[in-house]
């Protein structure tokens, strides 16, 4: 095994990291990779059963992903989830563009009451539907988006003068529930411009898997960018399980996940995602490339799952034992947030909680950076003055 690469400078120095789980809103549960299962299709119940499975065995925060497929609308989704989760926190994906900020701010605050504080928001900044625009175009709207969102949580009016959006309105309907700067953000991209944002914006930056020594150059460069604006971040790693008993066990049940595979159907599912074409994606691809005959970029990390998925393409494989020991290197390279998923969602959601989730050291982030307040925080929607 390689030496651990060195951790940047992050915010969160404590070595207790965020555990999240991943809920399939996008049309992407499967048993066999590529084979659509009715029992498995992203129906409201079988979202919901996902999202309560793991907030019942502890898991802190869970993603709700956005994508134009059938599926859940995220935004609808966690309002719904709000209302029958206990403790998880909802990641609530948004498509910075989609919806006019203003009123997406209302909305966000809306939840944030709703959830008490339990709203975390991952920025996405692809293509509309049916859309098309450059990438610096793209993260300029994204990063107006932001410092909307973020005036309306901290101050008493909104007013902005940006190349996309002007506004000049009071800051009332869209005070968050959450303190000190409001919900955190979660968010990643790895080009030029993808960088920029994250660096002056982002909370925690999240990564797609790759080899160690590509996420510790790239957890590098954007610590030395937010250091640039007097900022540090934390770093985070959406990345896949196939968690088994033995080493032989877990590499048969990632064969078996292909077993049925169509490469033709599997590229026509890949690429109907809106990020498909993303350099995240596609730097993915070509480290599968490079991959030795059985898919592995490097031990226990398998690439199979990107032919025929968009986004995170690669999985931890292992025993217990060899898991939590890779999230050990991780943790000590710097990360502090997973994001985990595995196929099918509920079954490997328990087989990861029953062998290895208890022997991490986990912490809720929004709790630990002070946003999720201790009472009842004062806002018009709660014990502050109606006007």
């Amino acid at each position: 095994m390689n030496p651990i690469p060195k951790a940047p400078i992050i915010r969160s120095e404590d070595n207790s990291v965020e555990v999240a789980w991943f809920c399939d809103l996008c049309n992407g549960d499967y048993e066999f990779l590529g084979v659509p299962d009715g029992n498995l299709r992203s129906s409201f119940e079988h979202c919901s059963d996902i999202i309560r499975t793991a907030d019942e065995l502890g898991y802190q925060n869970i993603l709700l992903p956005s994508s134009y497929q059938t599926g859940q609308d995220t935004l609808t989704f966690a309002a719904a989830a709000s209302q029958f989760t206990k403790q998880i926190s909802l990641l609530t994906a948004i498509r910075c563009g989609e919806i006019h900020p203003p009123m997406l701010a209302r909305t966000l605050s809306t939840l944030d009451h709703m959830l008490k504080g339990r709203l975390n928001i991952n920025i996405i900044s692809s293509d509309l539907p049916g859309t098309v625009k450059d990438s610096k175009t793209r993260y300029e709207i994204s990063k107006e988006v932001i410092q909307i969102l973020q005036q309306g949580w901290t101050k008493d009016h909104i007013k902005f003068e940006g190349k996309h959006y002007q506004f000049d309105l009071t800051s009332d309907p869209v005070k968050s529930y959450q303190e000190n700067g409001g919900p955190l953000l979660y968010f990643g991209g790895i080009s030029p411009d993808a960088r920029a944002l994250c660096a002056e914006f982002c909370d925690v930056f999240l990564m797609w898997p790759e080899t160690e020594e590509r996420l510790a150059d790239t957890m590098k460069d954007l610590s030395e960018r937010a250091a640039t604006f007097g900022r540090k971040i934390d770093f985070g790693l959406r990345i896949h399980l196939i968690v088994r008993d033995t080493e032989n066990e877990a590499k048969e049940a990632a064969k078996r996940l292909l077993s049925k595979i169509d490469m033709d159907r599997a590229n026509d599912i890949k690429h109907r995602a809106l990020d498909s074409n993303s350099a995240g994606v596609l730097r993915q691809d070509e480290l599968r490339k490079q991959a030795n005959s059985d898919l592995f970029i490097e031990p226990m990390i398998w690439s199979g799952i990107g032919l025929a998925r968009s986004g995170c393409g690669s999985a931890i494989v292992g025993t217990p034992e060899q898991v939590y020991d890779k999230i050990q290197r991780y943790i000590q390279m710097g990360i502090r947030a997973f994001i985990f998923s595995g196929y099918p969602l509920i079954e490997e959601s328990k087989l990861f909680a029953k062998k290895v989730l208890p022997q991490i050291k986990t912490v809720n982030f929004a709790e630990a950076q002070g946003r999720k307040p201790k009472g009842i925080p004062i806002t018009p929607l709660t014990i502050g003055e109606r006007k």
